[in-house]
């Protein structure tokens, strides 16, 4: 494999290695064992996913989203934050845009290192979930904020065991066969949270989700302890903010606000994978 150029990124804490694929030049039935190389820590890139953009008819781009583990996953919103600018600072889009996803058209404005994208409608909300509730645990509830995320209130953030019961809930029957993330979070202030995620298909805990930040701020909002716009701390220490309209248990025009890194550009050989 010849040399191919990439721009490693992050995305409040999220890294990502995000490949322009508009030109086919990495193929559709590589792209996994591609993922999987370069995302390993220490032995090559390193990353919590990858991202390659892609043509689209209707849109400025399309792109596709991969975990760490090579599993491809509909959105990730810091992902898609880092997408954005990335397709900005390279010309490929204007400082606001439309781009294709799994989970649906994805619209974003770009303000310097500040990236906001419009969300997709979340759904499949379940609240007050029936599993088997662990020491410390105040609430856990369910919803799709474009990939599942299950959110449960903790007492004490800092010394909950996020890896150990994270894993437990993403590989729970009740969520099979695709699995969840699991959410850690508490209170801090009138509109404000702290979180820690467990993330399926990283398979650790991350230093941020905003799938994750915005499921934790609608479920809080719905319980009545929280407005728009959220303030959301992640275990990184950046924080994310999201705003959203509120109907009931319905939400519209959801929004996820954040700042982005380029870390470097550079070219992968072959050698990484």
């Amino acid at each position: 494999m010849e040399p191919i150029e990439f721009w490693k990124m992050s995305g409040s804490g999220n890294d990502f290695v995000l490949f322009d694929n508009r030109d086919g030049h990495i193929e559709d039935k590589e792209m996994e064992s591609l993922v999987e190389g370069v995302c390993r820590r220490r032995e090559s890139v390193g990353a919590d996913g990858v991202i390659f953009i892609v043509g689209s008819d209707r849109y400025d781009f399309g792109w596709r989203f991969f975990n760490a583990d090579g599993g491809e996953a509909e959105m990730c919103g810091n992902g898609g934050r880092c997408v954005s600018r990335f397709a900005y600072l390279k010309g490929i889009a204007g400082p606001n845009m439309t781009f294709e996803t799994l989970a649906g058209p994805i619209s974003a404005e770009v303000k310097g290192r500040m990236v906001k994208i419009l969300m997709p409608t979340p759904g499949r909300l379940s609240m007050d979930l029936e599993i088997e509730n662990q020491p410390g645990w105040k609430s856990c509830d369910f919803i799709n904020t474009g990939v599942p995320h299950v959110v449960i209130g903790v007492e004490d953030l800092t010394r909950h065991p996020v890896r150990e019961e994270g894993r437990s809930i993403r590989y729970h029957s009740l969520f099979s066969p695709e699995g969840t993330n699991a959410n850690f979070m508490k209170k801090t202030g009138p509109s404000e949270l702290e979180i820690r995620t467990y993330e399926r298909g990283v398979e650790d805990e991350t230093l941020a989700c905003g799938t994750g930040a915005i499921a934790c701020a609608l479920v809080v909002s719905i319980r009545g302890k929280a407005h728009s716009p959220v303030r959301v701390k992640t275990r990184g220490g950046e924080e994310l903010n999201i705003y959203f309209k509120q109907e009931g248990t319905s939400f519209e025009q959801v929004w996820l606000e954040g700042n982005t890194s380029v870390i470097y550009q550079a070219r992968l050989h072959n050698e990484a994978l």
